[in-house]
């Protein structure tokens, strides 16, 4: 069981500086920041200018520099089934079935909808973090280290969970 979905399933990216307040332009170059913070984790973005006035003593967890695109227009409500994106968020909130969490965010890695971003360790157990390609969230995936032989019956348990969202 991924101990992190409990503590931190997907945190947006934000629309502004954390730390001047000031509005991400379209095509700016951002850094995101994961802290560890208790038992979970807090997400900032900052501006290029806040990166570079930031207090280097205090060191994230993880960090990565990215370009800010602004948030799409909300689609209207899908009635079709739930999709791969859909059910992996529901999955990831739900903390339920970290190897299906573990090939459906490989399927999404495939058709670039999510880009990893950094492997880490956390309290010894590896976790994926991937960043959704057009709205910036992160999602923290278990790394169940599934070995061949186990593939094809956790392939089918996801197809089956896709079939079934309707």
């Amino acid at each position: 069981m991924n101990p992190l979905a409990h503590d931190w399933p997907i945190k947006h990216r934000a629309d502004v500086c954390a730390a001047t307040q000031r509005p991400f332009e379209p095509g700016e170059q951002f850094y995101t920041l994961l802290f560890r913070e208790g038992h979970g984790y807090r997400r900032e973005d900052l501006s290029e200018e806040a990166w570079n006035s930031r207090n280097e003593n205090i060191r994230p967890f993880s960090f990565w520099k990215t370009r800010y695109e602004p948030p799409p227009p909300t689609p209207p409500e899908p009635l079709a089934k739930e999709s791969a994106e859909e059910l992996l968020r529901r999955l990831l909130a739900e903390h339920q079935q970290p190897n299906a969490c573990y090939v459906l965010a490989a399927m999404l890695e495939r058709k670039r909808i999510l880009k990893p971003v950094k492997t880490e360790d956390h309290d010894g157990a590896r976790v994926l973090v991937y960043e959704h390609a057009k709205s910036g969230d992160v999602f923290i995936v278990p790394d169940v280290q599934l070995r061949l032989d186990e593939l094809e019956s956790v392939q089918n348990e996801v197809a089956k969970l896709l079939k079934d969202a309707t």
